[in-house]
């Protein structure tokens, strides 16, 4: 099996159903809740492309410009999966400042 085909196989699937929203989303109205989560995906999707550019060689792929194009885009995918499954905790709090933002309150008053 090919290093891209090997990679993409570790990924777990995407969930069937839409992602399940932390007992602290619970009352956000989910256009807030879709953006906190979304936001929380693209900073995971950051953070894991810094971990995998600081990351030795080595590995299966040959480095070059294709490597390069490949590990953004796995990065990204990593931080939507990692989102839709939870991810860090950073939505709720996201969610809570956008609502303040919006001249709400984050417990729905």
């Amino acid at each position: 099996m090919d290093p891209v085909a090997r990679a993409a196989a570790a990924l777990p699937p995407s969930p069937a159903s839409p992602p399940r929203l932390a007992p602290s989303m619970r009352g956000v109205p989910v256009d807030v809740a879709r953006t906190a989560r979304d936001f929380e995906s693209v900073f995971i999707g950051q953070v894991t492309k810094i971990m995998m550019e600081s990351a030795t060689g080595g590995g299966d792929l040959p480095g070059g410009h294709g490597e390069e194009m490949f590990r953004d885009i796995m990065a990204e995918e990593m931080g939507k999966s990692i989102a839709q499954r939870g991810g860090l905790g950073l939505a709720p709090s996201v969610a809570a400042q956008i609502i303040r933002m919006q001249g709400g309150s984050a417990d729905g008053r």
